[in-house]
Formats: C-alpha cells, structure tokens, sequence
C-alpha cells in the first residue's frame, strides 16, 4: 500500500518546497510512523544545500502506522520521538558505548547526513523516484519509514510538540553537561550563547547541580530566557569584544578570580571556538557542543595550565538510555520542554518558521501537522 503525504523537500542548492511524496510500507525492521510534531534547527536550513533532493527534517516524534516482520520493539498504536543517530548496537563503537558515532549508521561519521542506518530510500519516492531521508529520518513529512533502532517508545504524558525536539537540541545540551562534561555538584558552569541548545546546556547543568551557571550572550531577551532555565548569573557580552576575552575576566570575577569549572560553547559561530578556554580554571573543562567543523586558530596560552578540551557529538546520546531518562525528567517537572516550545507552525507555514528561527525570535520552533 502507498500513502502519499505532503513533505518538505529541499533542492540542494538552497531551497526547498512543499510536495507530494508516496511513503510505501515498512520491510525488516522498519516502522511507518505518522508524524504529528518536527523540531527545527539550523541543520534544517543547512540541509537545503547539501547538493542533492532530499526530505528534509530530523526531530519528531508521532504515532507508529505500521511495523516490518522483523520488528520486536514496537506495536502499531504505540508513540515514538526519534533519534537521527541510530546504532546498528554490534560495531566497535556501539560495542564501547559510543553509539553516537555508531561505524556503520552514523551520518556525521559516515560524511553523509542524509544516509546511515536507513530504511530503504525506495519506500519514500518523489515523482516516481526514490528520495533520502536527511539523517535517515526526513520528519518534516507526514509520515516516515525508519529503522526501529530510531526510535524510543514514549512512556510519559507529554505533548507530542514537546516530545519532537528531545531528539537533537535537548539531547545534545544535556548531554553535553551530564555525559560528556560529567559536571559536577557545586561546581560552577558558564555557557556561551543562549539558543536552543544552550539553554538546555543551562538546564543540564541544573539538573546536575551545579551551584554557579553563568549565561554569557549578546541578546538581552536570551539571557531573560537564561534565567527562566536556571542560570544564576548573566553577562550581556559586546559583539566587539574579540574571542569573548573581556566577557572571560567579568567570569573570572564572578569564580573568584580563577575562572570557571566548566565553560560551553553554544553559539555556532567559529571565532568563538577557543572562547571556552579563556572562561576556565587551570585543570577546568571547555566543551565545543555547537558543532564548530571549520578551521580555526587557537592560542596556545589558553590551554595554559592542564586544560582540558572535548568536542562531543549529540551529547554522547545512547538513545534508550537517555530518552527514558529524559522522560522521566520531564515527568518530574526537572526537565522543562513544553515551554521551550516558542511557537508551532503547519507545515506550509516553513518558509515563516526558518526565518523566525534565523531571526533568534524562537527558542524552538515547531511544524506541527494536522493528520490522523
């Protein structure tokens, strides 16, 4: 059977537009799902110029339609949010844990974010001819056919709007703090940049208890926002302070003199890609969490003395453990998505909702879709 279904579709030289496509049944361990809510980000925006036809999209969550004979985790009825890093749970890295940079499935480590540990790109077909998924998953779609391993049951009361954007921003901020930085109880923290993946930074590093969070930005209104996360301190920084150095000394002043625990770069521009060391202790940590790829030049003296450097991929996710946990979170009131939502969009409605996003108007936008 086909289902043929509006989808967003991006042209590779910086377009998109909204079309139709035929979503054929689920084979294997494939399920069809139907979306009901898609996050978006700047990956989103990007994916318009990745050189090829693609459906665009790579945070959802909706309803299972449809299951493969060889799925074991999933029952038609059941909600899913899901997950752009699908483990194939048997390589080197899943093996060691790092099912994020899984060797066979992973997008970004394969190169290629429009494949890796997808269902076949002929159940999606445009015009006659099969077409990607970005990331395997292609969410701003009504429906989608993925692998099971791309998914995770919801098993709390949560909007599905809310439960759409778990699988990127919220992942990759928390993450950050609680898998790959480890932050500590008490220790101080401060987070360059205030988006949507910063403010879960913030969040995470509540969540962990940190006892000092010091949100440094250029937008006075995302810094209002900061608060409402859980940062204790805020810094308003100049767009001319070169590498965020006098912003550093005022975070300095605030960590009596040294520098930070723990500092995290969240605002996706490169100058600002050694700005974490100017904010830490000697033997303090900066994390690189906004997905920095190009070349930059570091001064040598900011790593002076025993600092430390990481640069993690999507918070070290290991979807069936942390999406529960995550879950859980939210369920306890800890985790705060229903209000990061800023506003929700149909999906004609795409064009309005990139340029609110690039317009830093939203904390996270969400296309939400009228379907049954």
């Amino acid at each position: 059977m086909t289902h043929s279904v509006k989808a967003a579709i991006a042209n590779g030289t910086g377009h998109f537009q909204i079309d139709t496509i035929d979503v054929h049944e689920p084979q294997g361990d494939e399920i069809r799902v139907l979306l009901k809510a898609a996050g978006l980000c700047h990956t989103d925006w990007d994916s318009q110029s990745w050189g090829k036809a693609l459906v665009m999209g790579h945070e959802g969550a909706g309803i299972v339609q449809a299951v493969g004979p060889l799925v074991t985790r999933f029952r038609v009825g059941d909600a899913v949010m899901l997950n752009w890093a699908i483990p194939c749970g048997t390589c080197f890295q899943c093996l060691e844990g790092n099912q994020h940079i899984c060797e066979v499935n992973s997008p970004v480590t394969s190169g290629n974010r429009a494949s890796g540990g997808h269902a076949a790109p002929e159940r999606t077909q445009w015009h006659g001819q099969p077409i990607e998924r970005s990331f395997s998953l292609g969410t701003l779609s009504e429906q989608t056919v993925v692998r099971e391993a791309a998914a995770v049951k919801i098993t709390v009361a949560i909007p599905f709007a809310s439960a759409a954007i778990v699988g990127c921003g919220v992942m990759t901020g928390y993450g950050s703090v609680v898998n790959a930085a480890k932050v500590k109880p008490g220790r101080s923290v401060v987070v360059l940049g205030t988006g949507g993946v910063g403010l879960n930074v913030i969040q995470g590093a509540r969540i962990a208890g940190a006892g000092q969070i010091i949100a440094v930005d250029v937008n006075a209104n995302r810094l209002d926002m900061a608060r409402r996360y859980g940062a204790t301190h805020t810094l308003l920084a100049d767009r001319a302070d070169t590498g965020l150095l006098q912003a550093a000394q005022q975070v300095k002043a605030l960590t009596n003199g040294r520098g930070a625990d723990y500092a995290f770069e969240c605002t996706a521009i490169p100058a600002l890609g050694a700005a974490p060391l100017a904010m830490i202790r000697n033997a303090g940590i900066a994390c690189q969490v906004s997905g920095i790829e190009q070349e930059i030049s570091i001064d040598m003296n900011l790593f002076e003395w025993d600092k430390v450097y990481i640069n993690p991929l999507y918070g070290q996710c290991r979807p069936d453990i942390d999406f529960p946990i995550l879950q859980r979170l939210y369920e306890k009131g800890d985790l705060l998505l229903d209000e990061l939502v800023t506003r929700t969009y149909t999906l004609d409605q795409l064009g309005d909702a990139f340029a609110d996003m690039l317009a830093g108007r939203n904390a996270k936008g969400v296309i939400l879709f009228n379907n049954e």
